[in-house]
């Protein structure tokens, strides 16, 4: 059986198609699904998915790159993250790829933005989602510097996934060095992500999580189409032939995988 770690099925392309998605998931052996929250505004949605469905999840948290809604404080994620189903913090992180002629030191905000969810992480003891795009080494340092990992603090040191990874094989060491674990998507079997694919080959299956970040980034075949999790088995037959395993080693490994960073979930 496979598990999505990372999808929007909030967003109205995937709502609109739920129950026939739900079938899809179960035709594909597709058991659990993560629904992941981007805005306050829609994680009674998201939650909602999660409460009234067996096979979905849910975290809370405000993605990065979104502005003009409401801001997360401390309070607002430590409501969220007592509510029912919810395993996960996030997705949080940090995204330059977009700056609107702003410089970097402008973005301060979402530097901010992340503290606050490494905060409510640990308080918590729930995992962080983390969102990096052309931002590895400041998203690093902030989880560095809040992460708790000097040892002295009593909160539970930070801990979590790296999403749809992109980054280079350093990146993903330095991340595997705190902890985290390293989730691809569909990118990973487009044609030209070689270079992504000899990372893949380097992060241990044992700190590997599969996702399909739907309803974007749909693998090959389906490439260029709406993405759902029925998906996310291309990706795990990808990972299986970079590293010359079974496809099931890899749904088994991955899915053990999930369930150990997000453990909440029964």
């Amino acid at each position: 059986m496979f598990t999505d770690s990372h999808c929007h099925l909030s967003f109205p392309e995937l709502t609109e198609q739920l129950p026939a998605i739900l079938q899809a998931m179960e035709e594909a052996r597709v058991n659990r699904a993560l629904c992941i929250c981007t805005t306050l505004e829609e994680f009674d949605a998201v939650q909602a998915l999660a409460r009234d469905h067996e096979q979905l999840w849910a975290t809370v948290g405000v993605h990065p790159d979104n502005e003009g809604i409401q801001e997360p404080s401390l309070d607002d994620l430590l409501a969220g993250a007592a509510r029912e189903k919810v395993v996960g913090i996030g997705e949080t992180g940090l995204d330059y790829y977009r700056l609107n002629g702003r410089s970097v030191a402008e973005m301060e905000w979402q530097r901010e933005r992340f503290r606050v969810h490494i905060r409510a992480g640990r308080q918590t003891g729930l995992p962080l989602v983390i969102h990096t795009r052309s931002a590895s080494d400041d998203t690093l340092a902030i989880l560095r510097e809040e992460g708790g990992f000097a040892g002295s603090a009593s909160s539970p040191v930070s801990r979590g996934v790296f999403h749809c990874f992109t980054e280079t094989a350093e990146v993903a060491r330095a991340a595997l060095d705190l902890g985290f674990y390293i989730s691809f998507s569909g990118i990973l079997t487009f044609r030209n992500a070689a270079d992504l694919r000899e990372v893949a080959r380097f992060v241990p299956i044992d700190r590997i999580l599969i996702e399909t970040d739907s309803p974007y980034l749909a693998p090959v075949p389906h490439r260029g189409k709406t993405n759902n999790p029925s998906y996310v088995p291309h990706v795990a037959r990808q990972i299986a032939e970079i590293k010359g395993l079974k496809v099931e080693d890899v749904a088994d490994a991955t899915s053990q995988n999930f369930e150990q960073l997000f453990d909440r979930v029964i």
